[in-house]
């Protein structure tokens, strides 16, 4: 297909109608399904069950990763546990207890645990009652006190669970809170990756950081997420210490975001690399960005998606022209593929129907042609 022609994929519609949102009898449409909530406890639950449906051996979860709240930094970390071997959701407790429909959930998914049998890792200084709660299962405590201290843990631990080397390939994400939206990018690929996330400041690196780094013997590969305001000039170079460092940004976390997701190194393997149709990917708005945490699984198992930022709901230039980018066509027959399909997270208070089905058409398939079915 001509260049032209596919622009004309990237172009967003002339008029909507209002009206289209009138009556809705589902929030789901034929090339999105939408997670129809804007709390995180709400969000672990429906991803949980929509992973890990639990009607038999092969899909029930190994080890299920409960986290405090209040901490996007430690939660992200916690991601990395995501993956095999403790192939489960990450869950939440409050400063009380565990919320009773999580632990309704937890009982439904009967985790089968990991290589260790553990069955649930409490990340950091729970309540008792908490662990009373959960006098039926086999648990991991792991404390914290900082974020780059746990990130590093995370790390360790990994390798230990894994019986593995550590990997060579490294996310390098800021703790600080003005980077939040650029960090929390990194959390699918490391739900769908062994690769871990460790801690920076945008000048400096911590210690811990540091000795999780000479752990790679100057053998790492290095990526930085996020643009110089995040992540500085003077930090690569002391990064550069340590082993090879690329960065993968743009001006905005919208726009890291697709970066993110079409980026690619040969060499090493690190990546998602989307640059055609047949995948899936993951849509967030950043007026929400903490169900980034909750709904990291959906890169882990399924459609294996990236997560790509709805500025404050809406589509950017940058995603349209993504969209346009994996936008499927067929040439004869469009039962034979390929699909494309979206999960959407939040209610419509914070990403419209009408944004909705803009999404929707724009991964639909058509005749390579241009011509209708």
């Amino acid at each position: 297909m001509k260049v032209e022609e596919k622009q004309q994929f990237a172009q967003a519609p002339n008029e909507l109608n209002e009206l289209a949102s009138w009556n809705l009898q589902t929030l789901n449409t034929k090339n999105v399904t939408r997670i129809t909530s804007n709390d995180p406890v709400t969000t672990s639950i429906i991803v949980s069950q929509m992973i890990w449906p639990s009607t038999h051996p092969n899909n029930r979860p190994g080890t299920v990763i409960l986290l405090p709240l209040d901490k996007w930094q430690i939660g992200l970390a916690s991601v990395d546990l995501v993956h095999h071997p403790n192939n489960g959701p990450v869950m939440y407790y409050d400063h009380k207890e565990v919320p009773v429909d999580v632990l309704d959930e937890l009982n439904r998914l009967k985790p089968k645990g990991n290589v260790e049998n553990t069955q649930v890792m409490i990340v950091g200084d729970a309540p008792e009652k908490v662990y009373s709660q959960l006098e039926e299962f086999k648990i991991e405590k792991m404390p914290f006190e900082s974020s780059a201290g746990f990130a590093a843990e995370v790390d360790e631990r990994y390798a230990t669970i894994t019986n593995s080397e550590y990997p060579n390939s490294i996310i390098i994400v800021s703790e600080e809170e003005e980077a939040k939206d650029y960090s929390l990018i990194a959390s699918n690929w490391i739900a769908h990756m062994q690769e871990p996330i460790l801690y920076v400041k945008k000048d400096a690196i911590p210690d811990e950081t540091k000795r999780a780094l000479e752990k790679r013997n100057n053998n790492a590969t290095l990526y930085l997420l996020g643009p110089e305001k995040i992540l500085s000039k003077e930090l690569e170079g002391k990064l550069r210490d340590y082993g090879e460092v690329k960065r993968i940004s743009g001006g905005d976390p919208v726009s890291t975001s697709v970066a993110f997701a079409k980026f690619k190194d040969e060499r090493t393997g690190f990546g998602w690399g989307i640059s055609k149709s047949g995948r899936g990917i993951s849509l967030i708005s950043t007026a929400n960005s903490d169900q980034a945490i909750p709904a990291a699984p959906f890169a882990h198992l399924g459609k294996h998606a990236p997560l790509l930022w709805l500025d404050t709901g809406e589509l950017t230039e940058e995603l349209y022209q993504f969209l346009a980018l994996i936008k499927p066509t067929f040439t004869d027959d469009p039962t034979t593929g390929p699909y494309n399909h979206a999960y959407l997270v939040g209610t419509v208070q914070e990403v419209s129907f009408q944004t909705q089905g803009i999404i929707d058409d724009k991964l639909e398939i058509v005749p390579e042609s241009g011509h209708g079915h």
